[in-house]
């Protein structure tokens, strides 16, 4: 039997790469390579994720070197698991840009010298006049060089269709029929703003990441009572350290002493400060705002909080969404298409009409120019990366670009009532007497019982007494399943629980008609007094529903464990549309697959514990308070960090943006280039409207989605 061969992933960063078209070509050459399971290149981080055999793994970064030389010349491949030197990436990208601008500026002069040479009187007719034409060509390589050696080693690989392609066989068209001033000028605009979306993408890649500066760089060790400062990531559970006022704490922990506010804006999106104490616990990302602590390390690194949320952040681009895979197909069809007319524009008219081949092999030229799908394929990635980006900062976890396009499909939301509409927090709401004991005496009995158990209704029977007698553990007590609880304390038979332990112990109590859980109490064999729990609605769950049917959604319901009146009582203060209580959890999947049938997309939002089989059921899994929580994480594909439903209307609003977002760059896009297409077929456009509908729309998309990214009203 043949033995499988362990795979491994990893994953590397692409320094340089700013032009998205090579990023797609990038992706497709490393699939072919041999025994590569998975790849996924992100172009909005610039890394890319392999996985194969660790034998290929050793070999792939030398491969991708090369395959990123021949496709976009300048690119650094970097192991992401190997340390980075400070500002490395930043010092060469500056580097590289001002060497590329110093070239285009000598390019720059000479091209003036050739125009100088040309057109003043001065020069004609002089040893001048010949210096034209080689100082045109002067300019034109050293302004055009790296897109001439992108072009011709492209074609030695069979790939011709591309931007760099595009170019050089428009430039070279316009020298062909002697118009030298105008090939150069294309290529200097061409280049010049090619510069500036660079700058443009990377400062849009740096809004994202400033938007994701949730990690500390260094962590406060306490060893030997001194205090050594270390990388977060060589922590261990159980290591103490010492987190100054203005500093990010490193890693999830529990405070051992000292107390302070917290800031917990950068996961929670909330404003308020949190304060804290000895015995709290606290979380990775949250900025210690008043007084030195000392923490206790309960999780390592890349279990913590701050590590899960940067790599769903960093890995939800790969979830591509429908409208970003429309395009990168879109992209792969259009530009041999738009060549192929080029060519039938500049061959057919002179072949049917006798017009002049010069003039129509230059308007095939700017047909030429005007196909690059720059504009399209760089702003649509960067637009869904942006509303991840927005969407965190907000306290919201998108896993991908197609949960984020999802929100906006969403015509049914389902709800977990307790913990999610609800507080989760129990308390004693009635205390119905029907005995000669008082208010206090009844919570005090029932107390005296409950105090054994670890059930939410139990601990708020406790909380609601002002004084009990505590007993002992070996006290003579029984926890019924499904019924209550049975003790004998000071010699006295209590039975504390619901209808069925009252009837199987023949108990002749008054049944509560009340909203909420009763509990029945009954002293040897005598009805006591019935004491009703209730939850309680969440502040905003009322204003989150109104504004959800605001948003066009209006089936919305709640599934439930709980009784049938509790469930209508919550259903008809909130103005739900339905309600299914008394449902196991099994019984809850079967509803949604139910209610999945008769809608367009259906969202259920839980807690991400127990609802775990439900929130992967539907279309679109919301799990509520999920900061910290594996299960939730693990098993929604949006996570709200906070236990607020109105954060589910925030991440509508945001979906919605970036989908108006994403289309204006489409049809502004678009618009352009078809208009100037249009205009050239007529000669009424020049080279300079077809790099402009190329570069200067690719510049104008980018700008677009950095609005998105400094949005701060949602």
């Amino acid at each position: 039997m043949k033995k499988k061969t362990k795979k491994n992933e990893k994953e590397f960063e692409l320094e340089g790469l700013n032009c998205s078209n090579c990023a797609l070509k990038i992706e497709d050459q490393v699939k072919k390579l041999d025994g590569m399971e998975k790849v996924e290149l992100n172009f909005a981080t610039s890394t890319l994720k392999v996985a194969a055999e660790d034998a290929k793994l050793e070999k792939i970064k030398e491969e991708l070197q090369k395959i990123s030389d021949r496709i976009e010349p300048g690119v650094k491949v970097r192991d992401k698991s190997e340390p980075k030197a400070d500002n490395q990436a930043e010092k060469s990208s500056l580097k590289s840009y001002l060497w590329q601008k110093k070239n285009i500026f000598i390019g720059a002069l000479f091209f003036a010298f050739a125009l100088s040479f040309s057109h003043l009187n001065v020069f004609n007719n002089t040893i001048f006049s010949s210096l034209a034409l080689p100082a045109y060509i002067t300019a034109y390589f050293l302004i055009g060089y790296p897109v001439l050696k992108a072009a011709f080693f492209n074609i030695g690989q069979g790939q011709i269709f591309d931007e760099n392609f595009l170019m050089v066989i428009a430039t070279l068209g316009a020298f062909g029929i002697r118009e030298y001033p105008e090939a150069v000028a294309v290529m200097l605009f061409y280049m010049v703003g090619e510069l500036f979306q660079e700058r443009a993408v990377n400062n849009s890649r740096r809004s994202i990441k400033d938007l994701m500066d949730i990690k500390a760089e260094s962590a406060n060790l306490i060893k030997d009572e001194k205090i050594i400062e270390i990388k977060p990531e060589k922590l261990k559970i159980g290591d103490l350290i010492a987190v100054k006022a203005g500093e990010k704490i490193p890693v999830d922990g529990e405070i051992v002493s000292g107390e302070t506010a917290l800031e917990t804006s950068a996961l929670t999106g909330e404003a308020l400060p949190k304060d804290v104490a000895e015995g709290d616990q606290v979380l990775s990302g949250m900025i210690n705002l008043n007084k030195l602590i000392t923490v206790r390390v309960t999780k390592e690194y890349k279990d913590s909080t701050v590590k899960k949320i940067l790599e769903l952040v960093e890995n939800a681009s790969s979830k591509k969404a429908p409208t970003e895979q429309f395009i990168s197909k879109f992209a792969r069809y259009y530009t041999p298409f738009v060549v192929l007319t080029a060519a039938l524009v500049a061959l057919l008219p002179p072949l049917f009409t006798g017009a002049a081949f010069s003039q129509w092999f230059y308007r095939a030229l700017i047909f030429l120019v005007v196909s690059c799908p720059c504009a399209l394929v760089v702003s649509i990635p960067l637009g869904f990366f942006g509303g991840i980006g927005l969407a965190s900062k907000n306290g919201i976890l998108v896993k991908g670009g197609n949960y984020l396009e999802a929100l906006n499909e969403l015509d049914t939301i389902v709800f977990d009532k307790t913990g999610t509409i609800t507080e989760g927090n129990f308390k004693v709401t009635e205390v119905n007497i029907h005995s000669n004991y008082s208010r206090q005496q009844i919570l005090k009995i029932a107390a005296e019982v409950e105090q054994f158990s670890n059930h939410p209704i139990a601990q708020s029977i406790v909380a609601a007494a002002d004084d009990y007698t505590k007993h002992s553990a070996e006290s003579d007590y029984q926890e019924i399943s499904g019924a209550g609880i049975k003790a004998v304390l000071d010699n006295n038979h209590i039975l504390a629980g619901n209808e069925r332990l009252m009837q199987k112990n023949n108990i002749d109590f008054k049944k509560v008609k009340s909203t909420g859980t009763a509990i029945y109490l009954a002293k040897n064999g005598e009805f006591l007094a019935s004491i009703v729990i209730s939850d309680q609605l969440k502040a905003d769950a009322e204003s989150t529903v109104s504004a959800l049917k605001a948003f066009g959604i209006d089936n919305l319901s709640i599934l439930t464990g709980d009784n049938n009146s509790t469930a209508a009582e919550v259903a008809s203060q909130l103005g739900l549309d339905n309600f299914y209580a008394e449902l196991l959890p099994d019984q809850k999947v079967e509803k949604v697959e139910e209610l999945l049938s008769k809608s367009k997309k259906l969202a259920f939002v839980g807690d991400g514990i127990n609802d775990a089989p439900v929130l992967a059921r539907s279309d679109l899994g919301i799990a509520m308070g999920g900061l910290g929580s594996d299960a939730a994480i693990e098993a929604a594909d949006v996570v709200l960090m906070t236990d607020e439903p109105s954060k589910i209307v925030t991440a509508l609003k945001i979906a919605a943006k970036t989908k108006k977002l994403v289309w204006q760059n489409i049809i502004m896009a678009l618009s352009i280039k078809a208009v100037v297409m249009i205009l050239s077929i007529f000669g009424m456009a020049s080279m300079w409207a077809a790099v402009f509908a190329d570069v200067g729309v690719a510049l104008m998309a980018v700008f677009n989605v950095m609005r998105i990214l400094k949005t701060e009203d949602i």
